[in-house]
């Protein structure tokens, strides 16, 4: 029978290929090979949930009053803590019944607040690279992506006077995201207030990812958008249980800010989903309310890694700045060398897997994101792995190598 007829919307259809997923495909590939990978491509955390949250999620499990439907705004008890974290971590008033809520991971909230805000047509003012959620949410929801090129002379910093009058009077809205996946760039506070007065004038809606906002070294500080005065009168800001706390798989997030954008949200998710499972709700109250001295470990254990690597990848000709927040190293490819030829050539020459940097957007080219998702001894064995393959910062030693 022809089944041509059966073809996906268009906006699928418009959406480029996702390299996370073809990337599986070669790890599996490889694996079927008896290769021994050493996973460096993924942001997902090595390491245990902490024992706390854990030791919470089980108790709230034997409670049956926690198995029937939450509620669709996240148990009351939940969005206190939220706010409550905001106003310890960052100084920040919120209240808790509408200007926070809860959500299946940060993924699907940026993703969703572009179908719940977005009609065909609408420009979207997307930084370039960037985590590929910020730019496909709104490619999904119908939108036009301009892309704010980011460049490693400007630090990976949004340069607002790039942007052309006629885009920012047509934009509605902007994603951002400091400290940034990929790149892991920071940005100054005076940056963030700038991008609010922007966007003030312009009347733009601000989308702010603050997933990292805890992996974070040597006393650096990320700011919240939510410090910036004005700021909660046109944005929200996400975060995620996935990157500090190592629940990853739990798919717990949630959004803060003005509460007409999250009410818009909440809307569209009463028609999507039900919400998370309250036990894992009040795990999540747990994680939050960890003493800081979990978290200095974290950071630690992150810092040491950093600086391993680092250290490693200069051995091998690479000079790789010294981040200041984040999971990841942002690190040039050879030069001559497209970023998905080097990731695919490193792959296949030594079972370690990196992440092209054109999965994160056209500016991403040339680079790949190094995840610090494994302890020294196996960053060691990965970097001999490199070194025995003579896969170093020159275009001559990978072609070498690769004959």
């Amino acid at each position: 029978m022809n089944l041509d007829w059966i073809t996906p919307a268009e906006r699928l259809q418009a959406l480029p290929p996702y390299v996370f997923a073809r990337l599986d495909e070669l790890k599996a590939r490889a694996r079927e090979q008896g290769l021994d990978l050493i996973d460096l491509g993924m942001g997902n955390p090595d390491g245990a949930t902490p024992a706390p949250v854990v030791e919470a999620a089980i108790r709230a499990l034997q409670d049956p009053a926690n198995h029937g439907y939450p509620p669709f705004e996240g148990t009351a008890s939940f969005r206190r803590t939220i706010t409550d974290w905001y106003r310890r971590r960052y100084g920040v008033s919120l209240d808790p019944n509408s200007e926070a809520l809860p959500l299946l991971g940060s993924k699907e909230g940026l993703t969703h607040l572009a179908i719940a805000y977005i009609n065909p047509g609408d420009l979207v003012l997307v930084p370039s690279p960037a985590y590929p959620a910020h730019f496909r949410g709104p490619v999904i929801a119908g939108g036009e992506v301009y892309s704010l090129h980011l460049s490693p002379e400007n630090d990976w910093l949004i340069d607002l006077g790039a942007i052309p009058d006629e885009v920012a009077q047509r934009a509605k809205m902007l994603y951002f995201n400091y400290p940034s996946n990929p790149t892991a760039a920071t940005a100054p506070r005076e940056l963030f207030a700038e991008i609010v007065a922007f966007a003030r004038k312009h009347e733009i809606m601000l989308v702010h990812d603050l997933c990292y906002a805890e992996l974070a070294f040597d006393g650096y500080q990320p700011t919240s958008l939510l410090e910036i005065p004005g700021a909660k009168e046109i944005g929200v800001e996400f975060h995620t249980m996935s990157k500090t706390y190592n629940m990853a798989g739990w798919r717990v997030g949630f959004v803060v800010g003005n509460r007409h954008i999250i009410q818009g949200l909440r809307t569209l998710k009463t028609n999507l989903d039900y919400g998370i499972f309250a036990a894992l709700q009040s795990a999540a109250e747990t994680a939050l309310q960890l003493p800081d001295v979990y978290l200095q470990e974290v950071q630690e254990r992150y810092r040491r890694r950093r600086d391993f690597l680092i250290d490693g990848l200069a051995s091998l000709g690479w000079n790789v700045p010294k981040t200041k927040a984040t999971m990841y190293l942002w690190v040039p490819c050879p030069p001559g060398v497209g970023s998905t030829d080097f990731a695919l050539s490193v792959l296949q020459q030594t079972g370690v897997v990196v992440t092209p940097g054109n999965a994160f957007g056209v500016a991403g080219e040339g680079y790949v994101r190094i995840s610090l998702i494994a302890d020294c001894d196996r960053l060691s064995t990965a970097l001999q792995r490199l070194k025995q393959a003579n896969i170093r910062y020159q275009s001559q030693a990978l072609v070498a190598s690769s004959e």
